[in-house]
């Protein structure tokens, strides 16, 4: 493992992010409301994650060479950056990018701010990612990475000089055919244009047209790609969609909940609706709501948007934390954080499915927990791959200088996701595994597969 460390010098006072955030004006874009993980159980997410893996490999009997490159990332880049703020004061901020494998092609990953963001994080979910791509068949590696900030406490103009500092900070180790940033939790499209022109801007200007595909999930008029906003959401439904087709379940009048009602878990709970499912329940960071008789997700989101989260909602009942994960329905999406569904919280779920939006939503006793009782579990390693489906479309788009219409994109994000999800149902029927495992084993498989027949240099 190569392992990256870049410090930018800095000796400024330090800035109470927290202490000014009231006085500040938010962002002009729409911060992600995500869970904050509410009575989180203590777990290193990255053990997690080789838990997962361990499991999958024994069973699989993976090559104990290419084990050993993929148990750890190849490369971690941690960057510490001032950014003068509007009162004139200089804050230094923390910004990682975790480079987990790129044997299947680019590294590729998004970048989330959020206080909790550090290295452990980022080393997880780039390895989510590296599976993930194996999964769906999409020619990248893993990559993750993000800020470690609360961007609410933040103007738009200091969001701004904070990503366009913190994308000089990165320098080559973000670039099109090497390693390709995109939106997660609490960035967005705008932000993505901002990573751009700033990468542009440290490039010759006769280079400049050829270097468009440096990050995905960009605005349309920037050279993103239609349906790239709902990419995600879109391809939750297109599982869960899969899944009732193949248990002979109706989709009109089928019952679910979400957690987190950010842009994940909005879109899945607006397009379910409009097969007919019913959405029950729904929690964020703010609360949570229930109405057994249906929510309108688009109403919740009109509410959602204008009051920063779903509390106040008036038409559902407000309900704890506890009321909501013992909700009866058919579907739980928690399209949230991580470690949600743990060995304290499983045990409330009264669902017959759950379909991991998120990454990383249920820890391994969470897991066991539900395989006990009897719920079905589909992996985020499948279930939230729309994202870089369509982010793959993307940078296809830049790279041949096209732009494919709505109708193209979910045409082939369908035919792509739908068929990772019956290859997955295949390996577990062969293998006589969970829906994880399975998942796992048919990664594992195509990277060992890679591997063996490019060999190790030298």
């Amino acid at each position: 493992m190569i392992t990256q460390t870049t410090y930018a010098p800095s000796n400024a006072d330090s800035h109470s992010a927290s202490t000014e955030a009231a006085t500040r004006t938010p962002p002009l874009m729409r911060l992600e409301q995500e869970q904050a993980r509410p009575h989180q159980d203590e777990q290193g997410l990255f053990d997690t994650v080789l838990a997962q893996f361990n499991q999958a490999a024994d069973i699989l009997g993976l090559d104990p060479g290419v084990r050993e490159i993929l148990e750890r990332p190849k490369n971690e880049i941690v960057v510490n950056f001032p950014v003068r703020l509007d009162d004139g004061r200089i804050e230094t901020f923390a910004g990682y990018r975790v480079q987990h494998n790129d044997v299947l092609g680019p590294f590729k990953g998004g970048l989330r701010y959020h206080p909790q963001v550090n290295a452990d994080e980022a080393r997880a979910l780039a390895a989510w990612m590296t599976w993930k791509c194996a999964v769906a068949g999409v020619p990248f590696g893993g990559a993750k990475g993000g800020i470690q900030i609360d961007p609410s406490a933040y103007s738009p103009g200091e969001i701004e000089r904070i990503t366009r500092r913190f994308v000089y900070a990165l320098g080559d180790n973000i670039g099109p055919d090497y390693d390709i940033p995109a939106p997660d939790v609490n960035t967005n499209a705008q932000i993505m244009a901002w990573i751009l022109d700033t990468y542009l801007s440290t490039r010759p200007a006769h280079e400049r047209q050829r270097n468009l595909h440096v990050v995905t999930g960009k605005p349309v008029a920037a050279g993103g790609s239609a349906g790239r906003e709902k990419a995600t959401g879109q391809g939750v439904a297109f599982v869960v969609e899969e899944w009732a087709t193949e248990n002979n379940v109706a989709l009109d009048g089928l019952t679910f909940m979400v957690q987190g009602f950010g842009n994940v878990g909005s879109w899945a709970a607006r397009l379910l609706a409009r097969r007919g499912a019913r959405l029950v329940a729904v929690q964020d960071v703010t609360g949570a709501v229930r109405n057994d008789r249906g929510i309108d997700p688009e109403e919740l989101l009109a509410h959602v948007r204008r009051f920063g989260g779903v509390e106040g909602y008036s038409q559902a009942e407000a309900i704890t934390h506890r009321d909501f994960f013992e909700t009866a329905a058919d579907v739980f999406i928690p399209a949230a954080l991580e470690n949600q569904i743990t060995a304290r919280t499983a045990p409330w779920l009264k669902v017959r499915l759950v379909v991991e939006a998120a990454n990383g939503p249920t820890d391994v006793a969470g897991d066991m927990v539900l395989s006990r009782n009897g719920v079905e579990l589909l992996p985020d390693i499948l279930c939230n791959t729309g994202g870089v489906i369509v982010s793959y479309f993307e940078w296809l788009q830049n790279k041949r200088h096209e732009a494919w219409d709505l109708e193209d994109v979910d045409a082939r994000l369908k035919k792509m996701i739908t068929g990772a999800y019956q290859m997955v149902r295949r390996t577990e029927r062969e293998s006589v595994v969970d829906a994880r495992t399975a998942a796992y084993i048919l990664a594992l498989q195509r990277l060992e597969h890679a591997y063996k027949q490019r060999g190790i240099f030298p």
